[in-house]
């Protein structure tokens, strides 16, 4: 039977929910709404099926850190033997604190700053996935100046279409991401001529919310035979990085497994003496976690009902920015008849809005909860409309930890000042 909530530890017990032991009501009374809340065994068994999916391969896990920050998961993962792959100096030094290892740590991104770059070669990190000539040059003269080597992927770019949002698709010709497929093989030659680099792996990374495994398959073919081109001019390779991508479900969607998405990979690398890296962040998070919000009003109109929550579009950006699905569910069962809703916020913006016509039996401060908000939710938040970002807690069977306080107004404008 089909887990009834996309979010994987979520129950219903004595018709109020509950994420592992611990209900959403007692977390709302203790830490207040809204609030994210993510499940660590959701977390842990997410991250195993990886692991078991790659049983017997060499291979390394790289949790993709833009999906959710927070120390508390970046630790959870590290516990469990993850590598991290970041886009920032500031993800690097999140993963630090966690207690990941800079030895594991790849690192992303068409922006790199020379300031970034030279900490993370202070710390030692695994690999530079390098997504342009300019960027190429850039690290060689910094690694340089620190008498150091930085180990280097180039991540290319396949001009497969991955059949997913268009502002999550990253390896099309018209996406600003990674080097050109017909351009990597005179650039590899470049990388080998510097001499501040040491030529490490490739890296592709066709988008996000994958429900196909077809796409990343023709990708890795492509990637596969530039790997021999290039073992054929004696630039041998370590690694190959296959990025993450794998959707999951947050309405009626059907994704694979993490064994079917990946099979047809392995098979396309069966034999190969090259370490597989992956860098899963929503198929790891994504529905590990909810955001948890009170009803403040329900307003009547002519034409629609609105159920206006103390979450709005600064909490949870998703829906106003790529009109994404998240379910909408009572926390408690209700004796109020069910009506249609449109789920918004209190900012002042009409893109202010969290669902669209869901079909909730609501009262004035009930709780809602917005599933799969796990990925891609509290780290695209903001202060608009100076509201402070939400409160994050952890739930680790019957025991619920606050790891990130809500924001008071107070620290919002802490280091701004008037004009004398």
């Amino acid at each position: 039977m089909t887990q009834p909530y996309p979010v994987t530890t979520l129950r219903s017990v004595a018709d109020s929910l509950h994420l592992e032991d611990v209900a959403l009501e007692t977390i709302a009374q203790r830490f207040g709404t809204p609030t994210y809340v993510y499940s660590r065994a959701a977390l842990t068994a997410a991250f195993q099926s990886w692991q078991q999916a790659l049983a017997g391969r060499r291979a390394l896990v790289c949790y993709a850190v833009k999906a959710n920050s927070n120390l508390a998961v970046l630790s959870v993962f590290a516990k469990l033997g993850a590598g991290f792959d970041i886009v920032s100096g500031g993800e690097l030094a999140r993963v630090l604190a966690a207690g990941g290892s800079a030895g594991k740590v790849v690192f992303s991104g068409v922006g790199k700053s020379r300031t970034e770059m030279r900490y993370a070669l202070e710390q030692g990190i695994r690999c530079f996935n390098v997504e342009s000539a300019a960027e190429l040059e850039r690290l060689n003269e910094a690694a340089g100046q620190l008498g150091k080597k930085a180990p280097i992927a180039l991540r290319v770019n396949p001009d497969v279409d991955p059949k997913t949002h268009p502002y999550i698709s990253t390896g099309l010709k018209s996406n600003k991401f990674g080097v050109a497929f017909d351009e990597a093989l005179a650039l590899y030659r470049r990388a080998a001529s510097l001499p501040n680099l040491t030529i490490s792996g490739i890296a592709c990374h066709i988008g996000s919310q994958l429900l196909d495994p077809a796409p990343v398959a023709e990708a890795a073919g492509k990637v596969l035979g530039l790997v021999d081109q290039l073992a054929a001019e004696g630039i041998a390779l370590d690694h190959i990085d296959l990025g993450g991508g794998l959707g999951i479900r947050y309405q009626d969607e059907t994704p694979p497994s993490v064994a079917t998405y990946l099979a047809p990979l392995l098979e396309i690398f069966a034999g190969r003496k090259e370490e597989l890296c992956f860098e899963p962040g929503r198929s790891l998070v994504g529905n590990a976690g909810l955001l948890l919000t009170r009803v403040e009003y329900l307003k009547h109109g002519e034409e629609k009902n609105f159920a206006i929550v103390d979450a709005a579009m600064n909490d949870l950006a998703r829906p106003a920015l790529y009109d994404a699905y998240h379910e909408a569910v009572a926390v408690k069962a209700s004796e109020v008849p069910a009506q249609r809703y449109e789920i918004v916020g209190p900012i002042c913006e009409s893109g202010d809005f969290l669902a669209h016509d869901r079909e909730l039996a609501l009262a004035d401060g009930d709780l809602v909860a917005l599933l799969s908000a796990g990925a891609y939710g509290m780290t695209m938040s903001s202060n608009y409309n100076t509201r402070g970002r939400a409160a994050e807690v952890m739930v680790d069977g019957a025991q619920a930890h606050e790891v990130r306080a809500r924001e008071t107004v107070e620290s919002l404008y802490a280091l701004e000042r008037p004009l004398p």
